[in-house]
């Protein structure tokens, strides 16, 4: 079983005080900033922008294992645990929309299935992959000192990950997050491959815009995405391939806003 956690210690590197300092601003008040706005930044490019300064400190470790960022080969072994998982959590998750928030069942699909289609084939790789490369590969690197042990470092991990999603402003974006994040943490620790938990976190994170809670997940699609934003928002757009005319619902608009 390889183990991410166990990598050689580093010959030079930052002391304790700067780690912690540079775990507060990454981990504390970067979400905080987004949470309360002192000034207007797009979500999506500031987490390109940690994840470039992260990959940046992970390259110039030289006892960082640059395999762990990719590293498919553990997948096979694990595919049946993570499809059996992933089904059982659909259905119950499916199970609790359809009895506890029946109009959103489906909602995201069945208003705009051309800008579901595009957050399934992008949104695993412009956003969980970077989302992997920070809470589990720096993380579990960078701060293994700071978090000895397995235990502390997947709690330490989970936490910040659900903590980034305050900018949501919602209890279950955290909530599940923090779930999520135990999973995601331990996988990578289990595996010792980003791949496979990136693979496990899209599985989720797609499921949750599919089955009708993207909308508490969701934020920036106008900064990042303008054009497509402007098409899909549009009243009434025009399909241009069908010749057919579809108009998202006022309230699926208002809940992709955040």
């Amino acid at each position: 079983m390889h183990q991410a956690t166990t990598a050689s210690a580093l010959s030079t590197g930052p002391g304790t005080v700067a780690l912690i300092a540079e775990f507060l601003v990454l981990f504390v008040a970067l979400p905080l900033a987004f949470r309360f706005k002192p000034f207007p930044f797009p979500p999506i490019p500031a987490l390109w922008v940690v994840m470039a300064y992260c990959l940046f400190r992970l390259r110039s470790h030289a006892s960082f294992d640059r395999r762990l960022l990719w590293n498919p080969e553990p997948f096979p072994r694990f595919a049946l645990q993570i499809t059996l998982g992933f089904l059982g959590v659909a259905l119950l998750v499916g199970l609790c929309v359809y009895l506890l928030r029946p109009q959103l069942l489906f909602n995201f699909v069945r208003r705009a299935p051309l800008f579901w289609g595009v957050v399934m084939l992008l949104y695993p790789v412009l956003s969980v992959y970077p989302q992997g490369i920070i809470y589990r590969a720096f993380f579990f690197h960078r701060y293994r000192g700071l978090f000895p042990g397995t235990l502390p470092m997947i709690l330490a991990s989970a936490a910040a990950f659900a903590f980034v999603h305050i900018i949501f402003r919602n209890p279950i974006a955290v909530t599940f997050t923090f779930i999520g994040g135990l999973l995601f943490a331990w996988r990578y620790h289990e595996t010792g491959s980003l791949f496979t938990s990136s693979l496990e976190h899209a599985l989720y994170g797609c499921l949750m815009f599919t089955i009708g809670l993207g909308e508490y997940f969701y934020k920036g699609r106008a900064e990042v995405f303008p054009k497509l934003t402007r098409f899909s928002r549009a009243a009434p757009p025009r399909d241009r391939f069908r010749g057919r005319t579809w108009q998202l619902s006022a309230g699926c608009r208002r809940g992709w806003e955040p």
